[in-house]
């Protein structure tokens, strides 16, 4: 987690085993717990994969560390191997005609999001950590990395807006949350409020081991939401309608 602490990052989130079908995959900016993707001490919990490593490097007289060198947590043999595969040089930032650590990170998140994946791999992903396979060629690599993009974007709610008309909160009251329920489109907050038109499939749509958009409220039950807590839960109603629709987009 230190990692976390000394500079810009982003981690990979993924369980080594599970029990159901396999949805345990998620992302962070920032240190997280072991809870992420799953219950505590049960199969399905995350392990968090930094995209960089954070190391003192020697610049100054006698060797003493001065700064900290961001360094990509990738095994070069494999970075090789996609480059032969894409006919791609990999650079350590990003750059024209190349790829490089976030584009990695991005067609790894793709593929772990592809339903055809899952259900082809659906077995092994019960037992260990996913494998990614390689990809054919430049084209497919880029097909994915702008997929993964999207994804990591949604997940991160950076710059996602939510729609006017969609999880619209139209009912002016107490705004506090007392028995979150779902019915007919409408999330109910307490018996006169309510999120309108909000999607079944993003109500219903899980990650590891959760439901985002009824987890987020039941966490916060007896709370009063103020505008912020009101435009940050559209938020992550949109996302999680757009993540449902660029799943079914990804080819393998």
């Amino acid at each position: 987690m230190q990692h976390f602490l000394k500079g810009e990052n982003l981690g990979l989130v993924v369980s080594r085993q599970c029990v159901s079908d396999w949805r345990y995959v998620f992302l962070s900016k920032h240190i997280v717990e072991f809870n992420l993707t799953g219950t505590a001490g049960r199969l399905g919990s995350g392990y968090v994969f930094p995209l960089y490593l954070y190391h003192k490097v020697p610049l100054g007289p006698g060797g003493y560390p001065v700064s900290d060198e961001r360094i990509p947590n990738l095994n070069r043999t494999i970075v090789d191997e996609i480059s032969n595969f894409t006919g791609l040089p990999f650079m350590k930032e990003k750059t024209e005609n190349s790829f490089s650590p976030i584009d990695i990170f991005d067609y790894i998140y793709a593929v772990l999001h592809s339903p055809a994946y899952r259900e082809r791999y659906k077995e092994f992903l019960k037992i260990d950590f996913p494998c990614i396979p390689y990809p054919d060629n430049a084209e497919k690599f880029w097909s994915l990395v702008k997929s993964g993009q999207k994804l990591r974007l949604l997940h991160l709610l950076e710059g996602v807006e939510p729609y006017s008309e969609m999880a619209a909160f139209p009912v002016a009251g107490s705004n506090k949350i007392v028995k979150p329920e779902y019915i007919s489109g409408k999330v109910y907050i307490n018996d006169t409020q309510f999120f309108d038109n909000v999607p079944d499939l993003a109500w219903n749509f899980q990650i590891g081991g959760y439901q985002p958009a009824q987890k987020w409220l039941k966490d916060r039950k007896g709370r009063i939401l103020n505008f912020e807590d009101i435009r940050h839960y559209q938020r992550i109603i949109l996302s999680l309608q757009s993540t449902s629709q660029i799943m079914t987009e990804i080819k393998l």
